[in-house]
């Protein structure tokens, strides 16, 4: 077993996320920043779900909240199969 937990050859599996944002973020925003990720539009927040491969990927989706200047409210893990 390596130091991470894991045996070698073993599968690594995506995690869910729930990423709650300020406001409603518009159609064409999530269709061309968070393609792959649900998107619910509250009266007052974007909730989007969905599996990452990766701590990278998340990172690289907070990156994306970021450079949009949108405000994050919460990050969840989730089960992926939620």
């Amino acid at each position: 077993m390596s130091t991470t937990g894991m045996k070698l050859g073993e599968r690594v599996t995506s995690s869910g996320y729930e990423i709650h944002i300020k406001g409603q973020v518009s159609e064409q925003v999530l269709g061309s920043s968070f393609e792959g990720m649900d998107a619910t539009l509250l009266p007052a927040a974007t909730v989007l779900r969905g599996a990452l491969v990766d701590q990278a990927a998340l990172h690289g989706l907070l990156d994306r909240v970021q450079a949009l200047g949108l405000e994050l409210l919460e990050v969840r893990r989730i089960p992926a199969d939620e």
